[in-house]
């Protein structure tokens, strides 16, 4: 599977700026990809303006990503701002390569540190999604400190954890261990996709990363924007699995 990470400086509160931005780096794109990964509130930076921004299915930004994925013909995971009735929640949404809604993971954990359970609604629901049969989890920024929401999906068997971020530079260390701890501890492949830039209060580094089944990181980027490009051998998973047979010993969960 060959995957690219979209390590974006995101324009704060500027959806039209960052649709143009995401156009001109996929216009430099010299190679057909499985799927393309978007960092957290991908057009709009990580803003507590939630009702102003949040969209249904017919929205500006979720139109924008569902007409990208079919010009492109390339499944993409985005976040976007979503909006059920009086709910808005942080999402992590999957577009088929024809542009069809295939999944929609809504943060479990919003970050109160930044008042974000204050402006998004928290879900309680694991969402696992396919690509050629193969099952991915969604996760999202803060979602990274609970071990333990890792660990449910590594009882559904998954073979990829994604994890999409706006994660500044003073705990970008945190970051980084927590993606190598996930992919050993679940025994598959981890993908960490971060933004770069500033907005209002922080500055981001990126450090958009992969990680497989073993800890060991095939991709790492600091700083740069861009589309970087990673092909990861699934087969893998199971034959670490098998060779090391630790997710059998679980007892807690």
């Amino acid at each position: 599977m060959k995957i690219g990470l979209v390590q974006l400086a995101i324009e704060w509160e500027n959806p039209a700026a960052n649709m143009a931005k995401v156009n001109e780096l996929v216009s430099k794109l010299n190679q057909k990809l499985d799927l393309l990964i978007f960092p957290e509130l991908s057009l709009t930076g990580f803003t507590m303006n939630s009702k102003h921004f949040a969209e249904e299915i017919d929205g500006t930004c979720t139109q924008f990503f569902m007409d990208l994925a079919k010009r492109i013909k390339t499944n993409i995971f985005c976040g976007l701002i979503e909006r059920d009735g009086n709910d808005f929640y942080n999402s992590l949404v999957h577009f088929d390569e024809n542009g069809l809604l295939m999944a929609r993971y809504r943060k479990i954990h919003p970050f109160s540190f930044a008042g974000e359970d204050e402006n998004y609604t928290a879900s309680n629901e694991l969402v696992v999604t396919e690509i050629d049969h193969k099952k991915i989890g969604l996760t999202i920024c803060y979602d990274l400190r609970f071990p333990e929401l890792y660990r449910l999906y590594a009882k559904k068997g998954i073979d990829v954890l994604i994890n999409i971020a706006n994660w500044p530079t003073p705990r970008i260390e945190h970051w980084r261990t927590l993606l190598k701890a996930r992919a050993i501890e679940n025994q598959c492949f981890m993908i960490g996709v971060n933004r770069t830039g500033t907005d209002p209060k922080h500055i981001y580094n990126g450090y958009s990363g992969v990680y497989n089944p073993l800890g060991k990181e095939l991709l790492s980027v600091e700083n740069e924007e861009g589309i970087f490009a990673v092909e990861i051998n699934i087969n893998q998973v199971n034959e670490t699995r098998k060779s090391l047979p630790f997710l059998k010993d679980m007892k807690l969960i």
